[in-house]
């Protein structure tokens, strides 16, 4: 007994140092998957607050910065780091050459012109950190941006409530109602999955064209209210967990179907719900190739993903304004995500469950 005592709080040690370390380990290599994951953001970040002084300059630094000048008898001169006698000093230069350069110490100005051999165009800028947040501003004037943002909202919630309906409405029939070849349906369904869109663009095209629709929002939105086979799977498989005694206690209330699915199945199903309209909005806000090919002739209707590639092209030139419209374009589907996290992720991993 005593031996057992006096190797316990050995043990302890020993267990804790473990635990410790593969705490640290995972959160180090955690840390480092984050950072790699959010680079390309913020890399776009810092681009989009750069100055117009740093474009096209191929000495600028990573981050958003103006150059550091000095004015001396009424003009005004950049300030460069230059090495003399071992010590770095910033200093104005006031007459550029090839093989020697004139400076002004403006720490110093009573020393007069300091004459330093060398090619100037070797030395380092000094530069000043100074974000432009204007960009943002030119970008929303320039592109209009209240107007592609109207347009992709209406399209994107409007899909997002047809999808929503329709797909419930589809799932809540596979999940419950016992007809005749409804095994064989579904995987028909399903199997809608594996079929290229590129195979059913150019007879989608040539349907909305006899119809009319294009050059409206009606070959984006109507397809929604008709159900998608990802979707409608994702909540059957969340529906067939919701226990049946359930829908058996609802009928015995007097509840027809209707309002067992309204009553019963909808409140229990939020997290699934609430995943495929997030689903859906993202798909939507970032969906280019349809509007592309129905709204290309009518730029009043165009979604912020044509407006901002169409603005790209324009602005190329510019990779501020580029990226200032691409971290615009992000926000909202970020804090949407952000909000309904939660329930977005348990909505993902109950439909997991096999049945």
């Amino acid at each position: 007994m005593a031996v057992a005592v006096a190797e316990r709080p050995q043990y302890r040690r020993r267990r804790f140092r473990k635990d410790t370390g593969r705490s640290f380990l995972f959160t180090f290599v955690m840390v480092v998957v984050l950072a790699a994951f959010l680079a390309p953001v913020l890399r776009s970040l810092a681009v989009s607050l750069r100055t117009p002084e740093q474009v096209g300059q191929i000495d600028s630094p990573q981050y958003p910065a103006v150059p550091r000048t000095f004015d001396y008898q009424g003009e005004t001169y950049d300030l460069y780091t230059v090495s003399i006698d071992g010590v770095d000093r910033q200093l104005a230069l006031t007459k550029p050459g090839r093989t020697q350069s004139q400076f002004i110490d403006p720490a110093n100005l009573a020393a007069g012109p300091i004459t330093w051999d060398g090619s100037w165009r070797t030395l380092a800028r000094v530069w000043d950190f100074s974000p432009a947040f204007q960009n943002y501003v030119d970008v929303w004037n320039l592109i209009d941006y209240p107007r592609l943002l109207f347009n992709t909202l209406a399209i994107a919630l409007i899909g997002m409530t047809g999808t929503v309906i329709s797909c419930t409405l589809v799932a809540y029939g596979f999940a419950r109602f016992r007809f005749p070849g409804r095994s064989l349906l579904f995987t028909l369904l399903v199997a809608t999955i594996f079929l290229p869109y590129a195979v059913t663009v150019i007879p989608t095209y040539t349907i909305f064209v006899k119809l009319g629709w294009v050059g409206t929002w009606l070959p984006l939105l109507v397809p929604t209210f008709l159900a998608n086979a990802f979707d409608v799977f994702l909540l059957r498989q969340y529906l067939m967990t919701i226990p049946r005694e359930m829908d058996e206690s609802a009928a015995i209330d007097g509840a027809g179907p209707v309002r067992t699915l309204i009553s019963v199945i909808v409140p229990q199903a939020w997290p699934v719900i609430i995943a495929v309209a997030i689903f859906h909005f993202v798909y939507s806000w970032n969906d280019f190739f349809g509007p592309l090919i129905y709204l290309s002739t009518k730029p009043e209707l165009q979604p912020l993903a044509v407006g901002l590639a169409s603005f790209n092209g324009i602005h190329y030139r510019n990779p501020a304004y580029v990226q200032a419209g691409t971290i615009m374009t992000m926000l909202i589907p970020i804090a949407l995500f952000l909000i309904f996290q939660r329930f977005f992720t348990r909505g993902i991993v109950i439909t997991g469950v096999e049945k």
